[in-house]
């Protein structure tokens, strides 16, 4: 075959390993426990067979110059798609198995970053990174085939540094953004030792469907400051503010989430009096009736929360959740409580719909 017959053939092939790859990845990531650790690495185990030889195969062809950064962009993401699986699969000899089976999982958001800019010129790549729901809309399809890729200050970004660094953030604004109308915003916290440049693809899928901006702040420490909440607090107010003096928030809709000491943190900063957020969710969050002693009692009354957490949590007990559901609610919270029977202590993105179906409701 010719260069370009043979990259094409290559694109064909790589692609829909990369992205097999990357669902492996995700279901690893939404069932992952201790006592189901063994069973997930069977279940992983071959996978990504079909993943090496593409990417040898793109390695060995002589891609034409202009395929350059498509090439860059496949083999990015399938060296990084590739490693995360090795790795788990690695995992169970560790000192530390969980340890290293969170540790391979990161490889995703690499994974995810590197290929996403071909969201644009491929159609699977595209249906991806949208809601399994939404993927054949024709409606969106053609929004977003109506963005142009080179357009500035749409897609993601990380800001104030590379994807991570401490005390910046990243962020996702739709490509069909339109400065005249407001749109919502989710602020999207990581659990301890994680950052924002991974958790931003927590929440990439349902922006690019839905049509809200993500901001992904990183924790100025390993974790956020839980037992001193102006060393972040202040950070993040910025954070928005940042990005609200470039593009349209709507003051209405903006949510604050996050994800274990993410979600802890959730509300430490959200019961708050002077906090800014209109809605509150944290997801497998440590709760403390203590937490109610610098709470706004006129802040509490019918504050929209929604609470989940997993019956199998083993680091932070369902109790903990129980027990905030009905400390918040006494005070006046709106309540929402989902206990999930089979999720353990890690981020459940198939709740992502529900939680936005909440905290949009209402909004066209």
């Amino acid at each position: 075959m010719s260069g370009e017959e043979d990259s094409v053939d290559i694109i064909a092939r790589l692609t829909p390993a990369i992205l097999r790859a990357l669902h492996a990845l995700e279901f690893t990531s939404r069932h992952i426990s201790p006592g189901t650790l063994r069973e997930l690495v069977k279940a992983v185990a071959g996978r990504n067979d079909d993943l090496g030889p593409a990417l040898a195969a793109s390695r060995a062809a002589q891609w034409p110059e202009r395929l350059g950064p498509v090439r860059a962009c496949l083999e990015q993401s399938g060296d990084a798609a590739a490693e995360g699986i090795a790795a788990f699969l690695r995992a169970e000899e560790d000192v530390q198995p969980m340890l290293a089976a969170y540790r391979a999982l990161r490889g995703y958001a690499r994974a995810a970053e590197a290929i996403y800019p071909l969201s644009a010129h491929l159609k699977p790549v595209s249906q991806f990174f949208l809601e399994a729901a939404a993927r054949d809309d024709a409606e969106l399809a053609a929004k977003l085939a109506s963005a142009d890729p080179a357009r500035g200050g749409v897609g993601y970004m990380h800001v104030g540094g590379p994807a991570g660094t401490r005390g910046a953030f990243s962020l996702y604004v739709p490509e069909y953004y339109d400065p005249a109308r407001a749109w919502p915003l989710v602020v999207g916290m990581h659990g301890g030792s994680g950052n924002g440049g991974a958790f931003l693809w927590s929440w990439l899928r349902e922006a690019r469907t839905r049509g809200f901006i993500v901001i992904a702040p990183t924790a100025r420490g390993q974790t956020w400051s839980l037992m001193e909440p102006d060393v972040d607090g202040p950070n993040i107010d910025r954070m928005v503010e940042q990005v609200g003096s470039d593009w349209n928030l709507d003051p209405a809709r903006q949510l604050l989430t996050g994800m274990s000491d993410g979600g802890t943190f959730t509300y430490v900063l959200g019961l708050r009096g002077d906090c800014r957020f209109t809605h509150l969710a944290p997801v497998a969050a440590v709760f403390h009736p203590m937490m109610m002693i610098s709470a706004d009692a006129e802040r509490l009354r019918g504050l929209p929360v929604h609470i989940v957490h997993g019956t199998q949590d083993w680091m932070f007990p369902p109790e903990i959740a129980r027990s905030a559901e009905r400390t918040l609610s006494q005070a006046g919270v709106d309540v929402v409580y989902r206990e999930i029977a089979d999720l353990s202590h890690t981020y459940p993105r198939d709740e992502n719909a529900r939680i936005l179906d909440w905290f949009l409701k209402g909004v066209e």
